[in-house]
Protein backbone atom coordinates (compact mmCIF):
# COMPACT_ATOMS: atom_id res chain seq x y z
CA UNK A 1 0.00 0.00 0.00
CA UNK A 2 1.28 3.87 -0.84
CA UNK A 3 0.99 6.41 0.97
CA UNK A 4 -2.18 7.85 -0.99
CA UNK A 5 -3.82 4.56 -0.81
CA UNK A 6 -3.17 4.30 2.90
CA UNK A 7 -4.70 8.47 3.23
CA UNK A 8 -7.61 7.42 1.35
CA UNK A 9 -8.67 4.26 3.16
CA UNK A 10 -8.20 6.19 6.54
CA UNK A 11 -10.29 9.07 5.34
CA UNK A 12 -13.16 7.10 4.41
CA UNK A 13 -13.84 5.69 7.45
CA UNK A 14 -13.63 9.54 9.28
CA UNK A 15 -16.44 11.75 9.61
CA UNK A 16 -15.79 15.41 10.86
CA UNK A 17 -12.86 16.88 9.74
CA UNK A 18 -11.54 14.01 8.27
CA UNK A 19 -9.07 15.74 5.50
CA UNK A 20 -7.34 17.05 8.87
CA UNK A 21 -7.13 13.64 11.05
CA UNK A 22 -6.43 11.82 8.02
CA UNK A 23 -3.11 13.60 7.76
CA UNK A 24 -2.42 14.35 11.37
CA UNK A 25 -2.32 10.04 11.48
CA UNK A 26 -0.48 9.47 8.69
CA UNK A 27 2.04 12.09 9.76
CA UNK A 28 2.26 10.28 13.13
CA UNK A 29 2.60 7.29 11.99
CA UNK A 30 5.32 7.95 9.19
CA UNK A 31 6.84 10.25 11.53
CA UNK A 32 6.42 12.53 8.73
CA UNK A 33 5.01 16.13 7.84
CA UNK A 34 2.80 16.95 5.19
CA UNK A 35 4.74 17.87 3.07
CA UNK A 36 6.37 14.64 2.70
CA UNK A 37 2.87 13.12 2.16
CA UNK A 38 2.10 14.82 -0.77
CA UNK A 39 5.69 14.92 -2.36
CA UNK A 40 6.19 11.08 -1.45
CA UNK A 41 2.30 10.05 -2.20
CA UNK A 42 3.11 6.91 -4.50
CA UNK A 43 6.07 5.97 -2.07
CA UNK A 44 5.12 2.20 -0.09
CA UNK A 45 4.50 2.43 3.11
CA UNK A 46 6.30 0.09 5.23
CA UNK A 47 4.14 -2.86 7.63
CA UNK A 48 4.70 -1.26 10.94
CA UNK A 49 3.92 2.40 10.06
CA UNK A 50 0.63 0.83 8.24
CA UNK A 51 -0.35 -0.87 11.49
CA UNK A 52 0.14 2.29 13.49
CA UNK A 53 -1.92 4.39 11.45
CA UNK A 54 -4.63 1.64 11.58
CA UNK A 55 -4.37 1.63 15.13
CA UNK A 56 -4.98 5.24 15.39
CA UNK A 57 -7.77 4.92 13.34
CA UNK A 58 -9.33 2.07 15.11
CA UNK A 59 -9.09 4.29 18.69
CA UNK A 60 -10.18 7.40 17.02
CA UNK A 61 -13.35 5.65 15.64
CA UNK A 62 -13.72 4.39 19.12
CA UNK A 63 -14.09 7.79 20.17
CA UNK A 64 -10.73 8.63 21.96
CA UNK A 65 -9.80 12.52 21.11
CA UNK A 66 -7.53 12.69 18.40
CA UNK A 67 -5.07 15.40 20.99
CA UNK A 68 -4.60 11.90 23.01
CA UNK A 69 -3.68 9.76 19.94
CA UNK A 70 -1.25 11.85 18.73
CA UNK A 71 0.11 12.49 22.10
CA UNK A 72 0.56 16.73 22.02
CA UNK A 73 -2.03 19.81 21.23
CA UNK A 74 -1.45 22.86 19.35
CA UNK A 75 -2.09 25.89 21.62
CA UNK A 76 -0.85 29.54 21.45
CA UNK A 77 0.89 28.06 17.95
CA UNK A 78 2.99 26.11 20.69
CA UNK A 79 3.04 22.42 21.03
CA UNK A 80 1.93 20.99 24.49
CA UNK A 81 2.43 17.58 25.48
CA UNK A 82 -1.14 15.74 27.07
CA UNK A 83 -2.12 12.71 27.98
CA UNK A 84 -5.47 11.54 30.02
CA UNK A 85 -4.44 12.95 33.25
CA UNK A 86 -4.66 16.17 31.46
CA UNK A 87 -7.40 18.21 29.96
CA UNK A 88 -6.59 19.30 26.12
CA UNK A 89 -5.91 22.75 25.34
CA UNK A 90 -9.02 24.35 23.71
CA UNK A 91 -8.49 27.45 21.09
CA UNK A 92 -11.47 29.40 23.07
CA UNK A 93 -8.80 29.49 25.71
CA UNK A 94 -6.78 31.18 24.14
CA UNK A 95 -8.60 34.44 24.85
CA UNK A 96 -7.68 34.11 28.15
CA UNK A 97 -3.75 33.97 27.68
CA UNK A 98 -4.10 36.98 24.89
CA UNK A 99 -6.06 39.13 27.48
CA UNK A 100 -3.39 38.47 30.19
CA UNK A 101 -0.59 39.76 27.71
CA UNK A 102 -2.71 42.45 27.05
CA UNK A 103 -3.08 43.57 30.41
CA UNK A 104 0.44 43.18 31.29
CA UNK A 105 1.72 44.74 28.37
CA UNK A 106 5.49 43.50 28.37
CA UNK A 107 5.93 44.49 32.29
CA UNK A 108 6.95 41.97 35.06
CA UNK A 109 4.73 39.63 37.06
CA UNK A 110 4.96 36.73 39.44
CA UNK A 111 2.37 35.01 37.78
CA UNK A 112 0.27 32.17 39.46
CA UNK A 113 -1.58 29.65 37.21
CA UNK A 114 -4.24 27.30 39.74
CA UNK A 115 -5.46 24.48 38.31
CA UNK A 116 -2.84 23.95 35.44
CA UNK A 117 -2.99 20.56 33.77
CA UNK A 118 -1.13 20.46 30.80
CA UNK A 119 0.49 23.99 31.68
CA UNK A 120 -0.16 25.51 28.70
CA UNK A 121 -2.04 28.95 30.19
CA UNK A 122 0.84 29.72 32.46
CA UNK A 123 3.87 28.66 30.07
CA UNK A 124 2.31 30.53 27.05
CA UNK A 125 2.06 33.70 28.72
CA UNK A 126 5.76 33.35 30.28
CA UNK A 127 6.73 32.25 26.42
CA UNK A 128 5.41 35.36 24.69
CA UNK A 129 6.54 37.81 27.77
CA UNK A 130 9.69 36.66 29.06
CA UNK A 131 8.99 39.01 32.13
CA UNK A 132 6.68 36.74 33.54
CA UNK A 133 7.35 34.32 36.65
CA UNK A 134 4.93 31.22 36.32
CA UNK A 135 3.96 28.93 39.21
CA UNK A 136 1.82 26.48 37.87
CA UNK A 137 -0.55 24.59 40.77
CA UNK A 138 -2.33 21.30 40.55
CA UNK A 139 -4.02 18.47 43.20
CA UNK A 140 -2.70 16.09 39.71
CA UNK A 141 0.78 14.63 40.32
CA UNK A 142 0.24 13.29 36.39
CA UNK A 143 -0.61 16.79 35.51
CA UNK A 144 2.34 18.41 37.08
CA UNK A 145 4.73 16.24 35.08
CA UNK A 146 2.96 16.84 31.94
CA UNK A 147 3.37 20.87 32.53
CA UNK A 148 7.32 20.35 33.81
CA UNK A 149 7.96 18.75 30.48
CA UNK A 150 5.87 21.41 28.41
CA UNK A 151 7.73 23.95 30.37
CA UNK A 152 11.37 22.48 29.51
CA UNK A 153 10.30 21.92 25.84
CA UNK A 154 9.21 25.48 25.31
CA UNK A 155 12.00 26.84 27.02
CA UNK A 156 10.08 28.59 30.00
CA UNK A 157 11.43 28.38 33.85
CA UNK A 158 8.27 27.61 35.61
CA UNK A 159 7.91 26.74 39.54
CA UNK A 160 5.67 23.72 40.29
CA UNK A 161 3.56 23.12 43.20
CA UNK A 162 1.31 20.17 43.85
CA UNK A 163 -1.78 21.53 45.99
CA UNK A 164 -5.45 20.78 46.55
CA UNK A 165 -6.38 24.31 46.18
CA UNK A 166 -9.76 23.41 47.83
CA UNK A 167 -8.41 22.71 51.36
CA UNK A 168 -4.61 24.12 50.91
CA UNK A 169 -3.42 27.85 49.88
CA UNK A 170 -0.28 27.94 48.36
CA UNK A 171 2.19 30.69 49.45
CA UNK A 172 3.92 33.52 47.85
CA UNK A 173 2.71 36.75 46.21
CA UNK A 174 2.14 37.41 43.39
CA UNK A 175 0.52 40.26 40.90
CA UNK A 176 -1.23 38.06 38.43
CA UNK A 177 -3.82 34.83 39.04
CA UNK A 178 -5.15 32.95 36.74
CA UNK A 179 -7.11 30.12 36.21
CA UNK A 180 -9.49 27.67 33.76
CA UNK A 181 -10.77 25.68 36.65
CA UNK A 182 -13.66 23.17 36.13
CA UNK A 183 -16.76 25.08 35.43
CA UNK A 184 -19.04 22.59 33.99
CA UNK A 185 -22.35 21.95 36.41
CA UNK A 186 -22.11 18.04 37.69
CA UNK A 187 -25.04 17.42 36.47
CA UNK A 188 -24.10 18.38 33.06
CA UNK A 189 -21.09 16.27 32.70
CA UNK A 190 -22.97 12.63 31.57
CA UNK A 191 -24.32 14.83 28.26
CA UNK A 192 -21.25 15.97 26.83
CA UNK A 193 -19.56 14.00 23.67
CA UNK A 194 -17.89 10.79 24.23
CA UNK A 195 -14.39 11.71 24.02
CA UNK A 196 -15.17 14.41 26.47
CA UNK A 197 -16.94 12.33 29.06
CA UNK A 198 -15.65 8.84 29.01
CA UNK A 199 -11.35 10.35 28.01
CA UNK A 200 -10.72 13.71 29.30
CA UNK A 201 -10.25 13.75 33.29
CA UNK A 202 -13.90 14.20 35.40
CA UNK A 203 -11.70 16.24 37.95
CA UNK A 204 -11.10 18.96 35.65
CA UNK A 205 -14.27 19.21 33.91
CA UNK A 206 -16.74 19.14 36.99
CA UNK A 207 -17.29 22.61 38.94
CA UNK A 208 -20.32 21.23 41.28
CA UNK A 209 -23.57 21.11 40.79
CA UNK A 210 -23.83 24.83 39.59
CA UNK A 211 -20.13 25.03 38.29
CA UNK A 212 -18.66 27.76 40.43
CA UNK A 213 -17.78 25.90 43.30
CA UNK A 214 -13.83 26.99 42.34
CA UNK A 215 -14.34 30.41 41.43
CA UNK A 216 -15.95 30.61 45.06
CA UNK A 217 -12.69 28.92 46.69
CA UNK A 218 -10.52 30.91 44.25
CA UNK A 219 -12.06 34.13 44.67
CA UNK A 220 -11.88 33.72 48.74
CA UNK A 221 -8.45 33.03 49.01
CA UNK A 222 -6.62 35.21 46.14
CA UNK A 223 -6.70 38.46 48.43
CA UNK A 224 -4.49 36.29 50.70
CA UNK A 225 -2.33 35.63 47.64
CA UNK A 226 -2.22 38.48 45.34
CA UNK A 227 0.07 41.76 46.11
CA UNK A 228 -2.04 45.43 45.98
CA UNK A 229 -3.47 46.22 42.84
CA UNK A 230 -3.02 42.28 42.04
CA UNK A 231 -5.21 40.99 39.08
CA UNK A 232 -7.14 37.62 39.04
CA UNK A 233 -8.05 36.61 35.50
CA UNK A 234 -10.47 33.44 35.33
CA UNK A 235 -12.04 31.33 31.85
CA UNK A 236 -15.56 30.87 31.95
CA UNK A 237 -18.48 28.83 30.71
CA UNK A 238 -20.24 31.07 28.17
CA UNK A 239 -23.22 31.67 30.40
CA UNK A 240 -21.28 32.46 33.52
CA UNK A 241 -20.12 36.13 33.21
CA UNK A 242 -22.35 37.82 35.71
CA UNK A 243 -22.50 35.11 38.46
CA UNK A 244 -18.80 35.15 37.87
CA UNK A 245 -18.56 39.08 38.12
CA UNK A 246 -21.18 39.01 41.24
CA UNK A 247 -18.97 36.60 43.35
CA UNK A 248 -15.41 39.32 42.40
CA UNK A 249 -17.43 42.68 43.21
CA UNK A 250 -16.51 42.33 46.89
CA UNK A 251 -12.88 41.96 46.76
CA UNK A 252 -12.67 43.41 42.83
CA UNK A 253 -12.38 46.32 41.21
CA UNK A 254 -13.00 47.62 37.34
CA UNK A 255 -13.84 43.84 36.12
CA UNK A 256 -14.65 43.06 32.74
CA UNK A 257 -15.90 40.25 30.85
CA UNK A 258 -14.55 39.39 27.84
CA UNK A 259 -15.91 37.89 24.71
CA UNK A 260 -14.04 35.07 23.08
CA UNK A 261 -13.95 35.10 18.99
CA UNK A 262 -17.63 33.50 18.47
CA UNK A 263 -19.14 36.11 20.85
CA UNK A 264 -19.26 34.50 23.65
CA UNK A 265 -18.17 35.30 27.24
CA UNK A 266 -15.45 33.48 27.70
CA UNK A 267 -12.96 35.65 30.85
CA UNK A 268 -13.49 37.46 33.50
CA UNK A 269 -10.93 39.45 35.30
CA UNK A 270 -10.38 42.54 38.02
CA UNK A 271 -7.95 44.17 40.04
CA UNK A 272 -8.12 43.35 43.87
CA UNK A 273 -9.12 47.01 45.94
Amino acid sequence: MVISELIHKIKEQLTDNADFETREIVSAALKADRAFLIINAKTEVCEAAETAALDMLRRRLGGEPLQYILGFAEFMSLRFKVTRDTLIPRSDTETLVETVLDRLGGGEANLLDIGTGTGCIGISISYYNKNVHPTLVDISGGALRIAEENAAANGVDAALLQFDIMEEIPTGEYDIIVSNPPYIESGVIPTLQTEVKDYEPVSALDGGDDGLKFYRRIIKIAPKLLKNGGRLFFEIGYNQGGAVEELMKESFCEIEIIKDLCGNDRVVCGRLK
